[in-house]
């Protein structure tokens, strides 16, 4: 590792890793056999084949940081820009003012893209900068012509994945050796954050309307790391963030991450690489993760990145069941299928299970837990368990013992999953006890599925959706993570034909169904949050062009709201639903038109992160080698405390603690602020000064927050808010206190 080397200085490098290699392995031909990768353009690095004997050689070597071992990361969709209020017709609204992103780069590193999809059209597109310097590489039907002015890059990368794993075989038609998109994963989120307006786009008639991303005028470079047949390398994350840095994008969009228990900072790829492409100016974006509502499972978690979780918006898609008594129940559902005009008998799951299997799990419809003969023709009632929470699950163990459709009764959540096959109603516990009830009291009992209406504005949203990761930050629990909210629920995007027609080909398999490819499909995780707020950025970037990666975060965080339209608290989806706080959404969830005019915003430079890094455990070598240039640790444990986030979060409240901010005006030259506080319930919050008055000489000022306990026992999190308002801005910042027993020695 290393900072950022001149182009006559890039070969050098290069031949130094090989160096490496040749002492450790004895031959040039063994070395270059050996190395994967020599990142070069935005720090100092090699990916190589190597053994564990001669992994830890190499971490002996003067200037190595850190000998880290490969591993493989998983991928974590017209309604919700609208939602969001992201719309052309706002004149002093986030699209408008930024130019619908024009003169932004959004590099999307995740599957790949589908350059046919029209949402990927060019036409009104400006040519690529000058300092655009990315490539469009060739692969299987992949050429130059499939990149664009709007699709101005493509790249992929899969040698450290088949080190891992092993050769990709792509004769089955199941991935391309190219940047083309075989999962539909990465073309959904490059459409969203940055897909020009296409009418009419819909999944199979359901959410029918203008698909559009959230900056239809930027750029979209593609950075293929990620694979449909097993996820995506961490050798291939640091060459993508080395290339992207080299090339000049403006953003960079993650929609992936490691699953608890979490790397530490130093041997976290995407971790590494954000750090270096922060360090150049380059916003990253990436997912939360899809563990929730379980708490202490947010994922990227880094402070220089924006950390995303998902909430729903207002469209829901209704289906009714139809009792044998003409009773009429609701549920929500996306299959468009046929046979939905006639009554089926229904069973209860547990009264069919397999003669290998459980009550339990076919409770459940858990994988192979039915009986075939039983099941056969029939609609099949099943009940969410603990080890058994996936409707997809259900409806593929009904498909393949022959039923005849699914009601799936779960924790109450908006998130749809996808049927191709056979009706599949996703419906809460209370529905799915009266279908029971019914069975139980009727003789032959039989439901009929209806046709799924695409409904808007009846639902209650946003809410914090069930699958988003929670907080705290299970590795650096003093960092607030999530940063932000953001639809991530039933999104309408485009999508890789080669992956629906696949999913098509399984369909009709089982002889059920008659569909075609699809160009769009409804999604559902942080992954397609992820890209909402990448749109967002673009527009902050076109309008402020200077502002730091760290300015653009707390712009987002301070600005958010904590209500949705009709004033209420937002909710989170969980067990039970409750009010939101800052472990479900961070800040909040955005809000595009107040964020590009916070007011002040709570900056930060690329040494406060190294700061932060001395105290997670790096060494003086290994920051020096970093930086570039001589670097000393001054371990702190309060300066976690006093890093200057737009948020504070104290682990372990003792006794009276002190913590300082400092705030820098972005609004009018003169300004002057008043602090309010909405103190966590039994914490005593005092802010000094109170008022904060900014001129033409005076941009920058510090302010000091002190917290003492209420409590002499140990508490829960507790949550609150400090305020700076002026009349006219309102930079808002989440407080999360634990108030901690002090232990005292001696006797009384």
């Amino acid at each position: 590792m290393g900072d950022r080397m001149s182009q006559s200085e890039q070969q050098l490098v290069e031949d130094s890793h090989l160096d490496i290699l040749l002492r450790i392995l004895g031959s040039k031909v063994a070395a270059r056999r050996s190395i994967l990768y020599s990142y070069k353009h935005g720090f100092s690095g090699f990916a190589a084949v190597l053994s564990q004997p001669q992994a830890k050689l190499i971490a002996d070597f003067p200037g190595v940081v850190r000998v880290i071992p490969n591993k493989i990361l998983s991928l974590h969709t017209t309604r919700s820009w609208d939602f969001l209020h992201v719309k052309q017709d706002i004149v002093t609204g986030a699209l408008s003012r930024g130019q619908s992103g024009r003169g932004t780069i959004i590099g999307i590193m995740d599957t790949g893209i589908w350059p046919e999809s029209e949402s990927f059209r060019d036409e009104h597109m400006d040519n690529p900068p000058l300092h655009w310097r990315g490539i469009c590489q060739e692969g299987e039907s992949f050429d130059h012509s499939h990149c664009n002015s709007k699709i101005i890059g493509a790249r992929w990368y899969i040698k450290g994945y088949e080190a891992e794993i092993g050769k990709l075989n792509t004769s089955d038609g199941v991935e391309y050796l190219s940047p083309r998109d075989a999962s539909g994963h990465g073309t959904h989120t490059s459409s969203t954050a940055a897909g020009v307006a296409v009418e009419n786009a819909s999944f199979m008639g359901l959410a029918k309307g203008l698909a559009r991303g959230g900056a239809p005028s930027a750029w979209l470079a593609i950075y293929k790391i990620c694979w449909s047949t097993g996820g995506c390398s961490s050798a291939d994350i640091l060459a993508a963030f080395d290339d992207a840095i080299f090339d000049g994008v403006d953003i960079l969009s993650a929609s992936l991450g490691s699953d608890p228990p979490l790397p530490t900072y130093v041997e976290d790829a995407l971790a590494i690489g954000s750090f270096h492409a922060v360090a150049k100016g380059i916003s990253v974006v990436c997912s939360g993760g899809n563990s929730g509502p379980y708490p202490q499972t947010v994922i990227n978690t880094a402070p220089w990145l924006v950390t995303v979780a998902a909430s729903t918006i207002d469209r829901e898609f209704s289906s009714r069941i139809i009792l044998g008594n003409n009773q009429t129940l609701q549920g929500q559902s996306l299959y468009t299928g046929k046979d939905l005009s006639k009554f089926y008998p229904i069973v209860f799951g547990e009264d069919i299970a397999a003669s290998d299997s459980d009550e339990e799990s076919a409770r459940s419809c858990n994988s192979g837990s039915l009986n075939s003969t039983l099941a056969k023709g029939k609609a099949i009632l099943c009940f969410q368990s603990r080890s058994q929470r996936s409707a997809t699950v259900a409806i593929r163990t009904v498909t393949e013992a022959g039923g005849a459709g699914l009601i799936f009764a779960q924790f109450p959540t908006k998130d749809v999953d996808t049927s191709w096959s056979k009706p599949c109603v996703q419906v809460d516990f209370i529905t799915g006890t009266t279908i029971l009830s019914y069975m139980e009291a009727t003789r032959n009992p039989v439901i009929k599925f209806s046709k799924t209406k695409t409904v808007v504005g009846r639902q209650l949203s946003p809410e914090v959706a069930f699958f988003s990761s929670r907080g705290p930050s299970s590795l650096s629990p003093s960092v607030l993570k999530p940063d932000i909210a953001a639809p991530g629920v039933n999104i309408l995007a485009a999508w890789s034909p080669a992956s629906s027609a696949r999913l098509v080909s399984d369909a009709e398999n089982e002889d059920e169904t008659e569909l075609h490819p699809l160009n769009f499909n409804i999604e559902s995780g942080t992954s397609m949050a992820c890209p909402h707020i990448t749109g967002i950025v673009a527009l902050i970037k076109t309008i402020h062009p200077t502002w730091s990666p760290a300015a653009i975060k707390s712009a987002l965080v301070t600005t958010a709201s904590l209500k949705n339209e009709y004033k209420e608290y937002i909710w989170a989806e969980g067990a039970p639903h409750k009010q939101a706080d800052p472990f479900d959404y961070g800040g909040g969830h955005v809000d595009p038109n107040k964020v590009t005019d916070p007011g002040l915003v709570y900056d930060m430079k690329n040494s406060d992160y190294i700061r932060f890094l001395c105290s997670m455990g790096y060494n003086n070598t290994a920051i020096s080698i970093l930086t570039g240039f001589p670097t000393k640790c001054h371990k702190s444990h309060k300066f976690l405390l006093n890093m200057n986030l737009p948020s504070i979060t104290i682990p372990e409240l003792k006794q009276p603690l002190t913590v300082s901010r400092t705030v820098t005006n972005v609004g009018p030259v003169k300004s002057n602020y008043t602090a309010r506080v909405v103190a966590p319930i039994g914490i005593s919050v005092i802010v000094e000064p109170s008022t904060l008055a900014f001129s033409s000489k005076r941009k920058k000022m510090k302010f000091k927050v002190t917290f003492s306990s209420k409590l002499r026992v140990q508490s829960r999190f507790s949550f609150g808010y400090l305020l700076w308002e002026d009349g006219l801005h309102e930079v808002r910042i989440p407080l999360a206190v634990r108030s901690a027993v002090h232990e005292f020695c001696g006797q009384i």
